[in-house]
């Protein structure tokens, strides 16, 4: 059963926050729905990629990179690990890589764009914190839905 975005935020309406940032749709799956879990870093996808090497069992991971669009906080080595692990789908803050190889693996990612230069992997920031952004505060255990018409994250 696929998400419409549109459909839950008629039935829910202000019980839902949407995002307003204009991403755009990446991964074989267009629509995906899990609960939330963050990281936050700044052009350094060594926290993201240690976060998606664990088990995703439907979760959604939240990245927040500040909006850089920079350097790529992840490219199709660091999809398919998500993917293998059991990811529903990655939203970034940020812009991905290798988007014609993301684009036929099986999970859903939500990105600002794309940019082939790499991150640094210094490790810094943080995992499992509210993050917010696009008038959107995700918290780690909330619901995301996310199709071709956008983000809903449950209050």
């Amino acid at each position: 059963m696929s998400i419409v975005t549109a459909d839950l935020y008629d039935e829910h309406g202000e019980e839902l926050q949407s995002l307003w940032l204009q991403m755009r749709s990446f991964g074989a799956h267009r629509s995906f729905e899990g609960p939330i879990r963050t990281v936050r870093c700044y052009e350094d996808n060594a926290l993201l990629k240690q976060t998606v090497q664990t088990p995703g069992d439907g979760a959604v991971l939240v990245v927040d990179g500040g909006g850089s669009l920079e350097r790529a906080l992840m490219g199709d080595m660091i999809a398919q690990i998500a993917s293998d692990a059991g990811w529903a789908g990655i939203v970034i803050n940020g812009v991905i890589r290798d988007q014609s190889a993301v684009n036929a693996l099986p999970i859903g990612v939500k990105a600002l764009g794309t940019n082939p230069r790499k991150s640094t992997k210094a490790g810094e920031g943080e995992v499992d914190v509210d993050v917010t952004f696009g008038g959107v505060t995700f918290r780690v255990g909330a619901r995301l839905y996310s199709d071709d018409d956008g983000v809903l994250v449950e209050r």
